[in-house]
């Protein structure tokens, strides 16, 4: 959980001209359109069993269920904020493996799933793509979205890596262990162009995951930091050529050196800020 702090403080110190804004917590309504309302009624008044909070991974609390609303909130304001700014990151989210009646590995509420149906119910896009570049598959994302059309969901992940039951994707691209940057670049690309062929959306949702990184001690993948700066700028300036928004979220990251898993997205988020100036200065229109 520190890794949180640790990214906010070395974005506030590296990155000049950010802007930060608190995240409002996300309501019951925004809750409910990717989870059943019984499950938030239960996980917000603490009545979750044993066994849904070891599925989790932690305790409940009232401070985890605030921090989760406001997580999923922060990933709203992220969406609303990118159709003007073109890009804008929320330091936490990309809570993915939580499901439409149950939360797991370390996720209480869907972000990325409420997050795309709001700004369809606000008539901001009518087609969302969330683009989960996490080391583990979008098992919660892709079941909540499965029979939506109007959502596609993209996973690159590891194929021998939690969860170990997959689910179906719109388009899922299973990596083997150790795979490296020039594979997994290439893979991207080609997912990339699928994505843009078969579906052209209007908002990018991206998880950009640290875990892919070669330090990560749960990502048996080998990227280096390199590798994961031309993934990021891979997915953003497939958004600058089509002129997509993008919200950004910091997903997994288990370095064994926590200071290498922020350095990871503290460059997403240099990288994202590069990306709003070209925006700003009227590439993105």
């Amino acid at each position: 959980m520190i890794k949180y702090r640790m990214i906010r403080e070395g974005a506030a110190r590296t990155v000049p001209g950010l802007e930060f804004h608190e995240a409002m917590p996300a309501s019951d309504g925004e809750l409910a359109l990717a989870h059943h309302p019984d499950y938030v009624a239960r996980a917000s008044r603490g009545e979750l069993s044993a066994s849904e909070q070891r599925d989790i991974g932690f305790p409940w609390t009232p401070q985890m269920i605030e921090r989760s609303r406001r997580s999923s909130g922060a990933t709203i304001a992220a969406c609303r904020a990118a159709f003007s700014e073109g890009i804008a990151v929320n330091l936490a989210g990309g809570t993915h493996h939580a499901y439409a009646d149950r939360g797991a590995g370390f996720c209480v509420f869907n972000d990325s799933a409420i997050a795309a149906r709001l700004m369809q119910a606000e008539r901001r896009a009518s087609r969302v793509a969330i683009v989960d570049l996490d080391v583990h598959q979008g098992n919660g994302t892709a079941s909540i979205l499965a029979r939506d059309d109007s959502v596609f969901t993209l996973s690159l992940h590891g194929e021998n890596n939690y969860p170990f039951e997959k689910e179906r994707s719109d388009l899922d691209v299973a990596l083997p262990d150790g795979v490296g940057d020039d594979d997994y670049l290439a893979a991207l690309a080609a997912a990339l162009d699928k994505l843009q062929a078969n579906f052209a959306p209007q908002l990018l949702i991206f998880l950009a995951g640290a875990d892919p990184h070669e330090g990560d001690r749960l990502g048996k993948m080998k990227l280096s930091m390199a590798g994961l700066a031309a993934r990021d700028q891979a997915v953003f300036s497939f958004a600058r050529l089509h002129k997509i928004p993008v919200a950004v979220t910091m997903a997994g990251g288990y370095g064994r050196d926590i200071e290498q898993t922020v350095a990871v997205h503290v460059q997403t988020i240099k990288l994202a800020k590069l990306h709003a100036i070209d925006w700003n200065n009227g590439r993105g229109d």
